[in-house]
């Protein structure tokens, strides 16, 4: 079974620090795009951050860019979000996604609809 598995979340102050890890399992990830999302309260889940299966190329919302650095660990089959310079409005759900379709190695989509495989997600607090 394909399964993604969040962890690292928790409650930090502002300006602290987090990094989640996802593992997957079930099958190797190494060639496929991954992608963080997160979803606050209220609010319609949005693009973090992704990489390409490669791993050369990174893509960032405007919001985390300079501060979330994504990256793959290929022998672990683990994508990590380092989250630096953490803010109250970055408070949300983390996911963690991938997708079976077909990527060129310097491409990873932004959008949601794009991935197809999920994981649970892990929670981050930031308080102010």
């Amino acid at each position: 079974q394909v399964q993604l598995v969040e962890s690292g979340g928790g409650l930090v102050q502002a300006g602290g620090s987090l990094r989640l890890s996802c593992a997957a399992s079930g099958r190797t990830f190494s060639s496929n795009p991954m992608g963080w999302f997160r979803q606050a309260p209220g609010k319609e889940r949005e693009f973090v951050a992704s990489i390409s299966w490669s791993g050369v190329f990174a893509y960032y919302a405007d919001s985390v860019k300079g501060r979330f650095t994504i990256s793959r660990d290929y022998a672990k089959n683990t994508v990590l979000l380092q989250m630096n310079g953490l803010r109250p409005e970055d408070t949300a759900i983390y996911y963690c996604a991938s997708t079976r379709a077909v990527y060129s190695g310097s491409d990873s989509p932004t959008s949601s609809l794009e991935y197809d495989i999920w994981g649970q997600g892990t929670q981050v607090t930031v308080s102010a």
